[in-house]
Order: structure tokens, then sequence, then C-alpha cells
């Protein structure tokens, strides 16, 4: 645990100017852009930017999030783990990557215009991917994903497609809900919060019990409804560093409807709910968590949240994104120690 926010912290070092947008006017010149890389001439660079077109802070959470439902499964089920089971598990983890990188990537290749003024780092906008090159990565991870998903078990693969097709819709036009903030914010929420969770719980019950489904447990439900809550505060916080993009490309947010400090501030207000409310949960769980441990880590995870956010200044876009990346890590903490209070109890 105490090398927990080290090792993050190396990895948002890594994102921080992935998160930082320049000063951009309306009127400002075209950003030019480098000829796009080439996989064979140029494998370090091409594999570096494709990391970046994978959204890494999405990935850690993708990642976090299929290998804590397996020990929380385990301990429902009172299963043991066994090779074959380890064999699926990083099957899905796989199916749920390739799904990732298809969310985020489509994301990318229906906004060039607006990253080259919110996120001019990413690939696409700065010419390091051409969007033939993107096409490509989006079309054959969408497939692995549904490919993989569909050999694994068809709780997995109704998990993976719901959730590519919540994505197409937030990105593709004509649907494109991500111009609406509130489809938009239901869109993300929903995939991470409800989605991932039940289904990756009902597609590890099934394998853990010999292809017989386990009904989410009341733990389950918990951590479900809690990532729902953080997810949603994510999905309107992310509008903030975003404004100036969003702005001149007609995409309404909440941000740019009730101004920066009201969303700030609703954004605090929503996860100290959700951190409240998982505390309390805790009695209610007695049979299936360690009570105590889960009210303590909760209760300093949210004075952490507060002391965090004091005394951030909405017109420093480097605090702003600061402040986001650490809304952030605490959404990895939390696939760490709500698994272990199960373990624990």
């Amino acid at each position: 645990m105490k090398t927990l926010f080290p090792i993050l912290n190396s990895q948002f070092s890594i994102l921080n100017s992935q998160f930082s947008i320049p000063q951009m006017s309306q009127t400002s010149s075209p950003i030019s852009t480098p000829s796009p890389l080439n996989l064979f001439k140029q494998p370090a660079d091409w594999f570096y930017a494709l990391w970046k077109f994978s959204r890494p802070h999405t990935i850690i959470g993708t990642t976090l999030s299929v290998w804590a439902l397996y020990p929380i499964a385990l301990t429902a089920t009172g299963a043991n783990p066994t090779i074959g089971n380890l064999e699926q598990l990083l099957g899905s983890w796989i199916a749920c990557l390739c799904g990732n990188v298809y969310i985020v990537g489509l994301n990318q290749l229906e906004d060039v215009e607006i990253d080259q003024i919110n996120k001019p780092h990413l690939p696409i906008a700065a010419g390091e991917f051409s969007r033939q090159q993107a096409q490509l990565i989006i079309a054959v991870t969408g497939i692995l994903a549904l490919l993989i998903a569909g050999l694994l078990g068809p709780w997995l693969l109704l998990m993976v497609s719901i959730s590519l097709a919540i994505g197409t819709a937030y990105s593709l036009p004509p649907v494109r809900l991500k111009r609406f903030p509130f489809w938009a914010a239901v869109c993300i929420f929903s995939v991470r919060g409800a989605i991932v969770n039940l289904g990756l719980f009902l597609h590890f019950s099934w394998l853990l019990q010999g292809k017989t489904v386990m009904m989410p447990t009341p733990a389950v439900w918990a951590l479900t409804l809690f990532i729902l809550v953080f997810t949603f505060a994510i999905a309107i916080f992310k509008d903030i560093p975003d404004m100036e993009g969003d702005k001149l490309y007609n995409i309404t947010t909440f941000t740019l409807r009730l101004g920066k400090p009201a969303v700030f501030n609703l954004a605090r207000w929503v996860i100290t709910a959700g951190y409240l409310g998982m505390i309390l949960a805790g009695w209610w769980l007695t049979a299936s968590v360690n009570t105590v441990f889960l009210g303590v880590t909760h209760l300093v995870a949210l004075g952490l949240l507060w002391w965090r956010s004091q005394h951030v200044d909405l017109q420093d876009q480097i605090a702003i994104t600061s402040c986001y990346q650490f809304i952030w890590k605490l959404f990895f903490l939390e696939y760490l120690l709500f698994p272990l209070a199960c373990i624990l109890g």
C-alpha cells in the first residue's frame, strides 16, 4: 500500500503533458503535423504513440477493474483459482483492453480538431498516426474484443458488446451522445460503473462455478454503486480542462453551462457522498467485508480528496489537471481497497 502512490505518480508524470492544454485563440494558425509514424521504421516511437492513443489512465482503470473483480468473485463463490481460470482471466483482460482501445480510439478519430486545441499530444491530432492508421487500429481492436469475448463466454461477450455499442454511440455521428452533457455522463458512468463491474462478476462467477452463473452479491452491488457515483464525478470533472476546445466546436458540457466552480464543487461533493455511502455500507456488509478496514481506508481517502482539492486555482490549467489526475488515482485505489476488504472479511 505504501508503494501505491509512488507507482501511480510515476505513471502520471508521463501523462502530465498529455492532460495539459495550451492556450490557443480561435485565430491561431493550424497546428503543423509531422509525417505519420511507420511501425517498421520507427517501432519504438510507433508503440509509444499507440500507448498514448490507448489513453493510459483508462487502460489502468480497465486493468484494475478486471483484476479486482476476479478475487471478489473468488471470495463470493468460495472457489479456488486454477490454471484454466487464470488463463481465462488473462483472456478476459485482453478482451477488455481491446475494447478500451476501440472506444477511446474512436473518440479521438471523431475529435481531431477539438483535440488539436485540448489535447494536441494525442497521436492523430499530433500527426503521429494518420486517420487511416487510426481506423485500422480501431477496427482490429474492436473485432478482437468481440472475438476473444465470444470465445470466453456469453457474459463477457454481452458485457463487451454493450460497452462497444455505448462507446460508439458516444462518439460517432449522427448519434454522437457526447454533444449532450447528460447523455455523455450516462455513457461514461454506465459503462465504467455498472456494465463493467456487474458483467465481469457474472462472467467470473460463471467460470468459477462450472458455467453456472451467480447473481451479484451485496458486496458487488456496493462496489458498483460506488463506482457509478465516482465515474459520474469524473465524467463532469473531465470537461473542466477541455473547456476551450468544447466551446469552439459547440460541444455542450456542464462546465460550459454551469461554470468551473460549480462543476468542481459538485464533483467533490459527489465523490464525498460516495465515500460516506461506502463507509455506511460497510456495516451492512459485515458478512462479506472487513468493516473496520473498509471504513478507515475510505475515511482516509476522503480526507486526502479534500486536502488535495483545497485552494485549487480554477484559472490555472496545470492546477486543474493535477487535481483531475489525483481523482483518477483515488479511482484506481478503490479497485485495490475493496477487494482487500473482501479478502480480509
